[in-house]
């Protein structure tokens, strides 16, 4: 198989540009023009048509798309089960949202590596937007997320939630904060949009932030106000780092577990995603 005309393809397939997709490969554009005429050349069928408008997908190109997509999956599949024999009976990369990460990472591969003692794992923090597209792309076996996609080929569950509370180191109450000082934290488009149904008047502040350990970092240097996960904020308030702002209303985040539909019932993925489920359980 020449993975590299596939995922050329399905760069093509998502860009809709040869320039930008030789440019995201770092490959030349003359290049992406080869791999491309020669998928076509093998098919007997044009993939895509160049003119003034840019560059669009024939009908040949759409119905192989998804074809495409699952021979990606397959060689990344392939290639890790072969440079994994002989030491372990199975290989799993798994991403975790980058807030699940700080708080349970560590909990989580110990428990994996005792209950999984013959699978190797390989861990990455990262955004939902990023380990859903490597999901798709088959770069991921599994991942904790915030924001799932519902892609056609890839299954999500529900399997917990994280509370977010305000701390502030000037204010007690909603009323007191001053909206200049005031760290907006977006962890998620769901958190996004529950700040702002609950919050509007501070919704629109001049510093905002996505990672509950560097918004904790931020607040400890600059001061002000913001949203953090519940165990950083009890802490901070714990150590006189912070106020509790009493009145704020508290923001869940639901957590998903994500995988490909065909190994949603893998015995190694449930015990995996069950691990997860019970640190969250026991969070709250």
């Amino acid at each position: 198989m020449q993975i590299d005309l596939i995922e050329t393809f399905l760069d093509l397939m998502e860009t809709r540009s040869f320039n930008r997709t030789a440019e995201r490969l770092n490959i030349t554009q003359s290049t992406v023009s080869h791999r491309v005429k020669a998928l076509e050349a093998q098919f007997n069928r044009k993939l895509f048509t160049r003119n003034k408008g840019g560059t669009a997908p024939t009908a040949s190109g759409l119905r192989f798309l998804d074809h495409a997509k699952a021979l990606q999956r397959q060689w990344h599949e392939a290639t890790r089960a072969v440079e994994s024999a002989g030491t372990y009976e199975r290989s799993m990369r798994l991403g975790i949202q980058h807030d699940v990460s700080e708080l349970f990472a560590g909990d989580w591969l110990s428990k994996i590596r005792a209950e999984l003692p013959g699978t190797s794992i390989y861990m990455e923090a990262d955004y939902s937007n990023q380990m859903n597209r490597d999901l798709a792309a088959g770069d991921l076996d599994l991942a904790i997320l915030y924001t799932p996609h519902y892609l056609p080929d890839l299954h999500y569950e529900k399997i917990g939630e994280l509370h977010y509370l305000m701390v502030s180191t000037t204010a007690q109450t909603v009323a007191e904060i001053d909206p200049q000082t005031y760290i907006q934290a977006v962890y998620s488009p769901a958190f996004d949009r529950a700040h702002r149904l609950a919050l509007p008047h501070l919704s629109s502040a001049p510093l905002a932030l996505g990672q509950n350990l560097a918004m904790t970092s931020l607040l400890k240097k600059l001061g002000g106000t913001t949203y953090l996960e519940q165990s950083r904020a009890s802490q901070l308030v714990r150590d006189g780092a912070a106020l509790a702002v009493e009145d704020a209303p508290t923001i869940v985040q639901a957590v998903y577990a994500a995988n490909s539909i065909r190994s949603r019932h893998a015995h190694q993925h449930r015990r995996i995603i069950g691990i997860m489920e019970a640190l969250l359980t026991s969070n709250h």
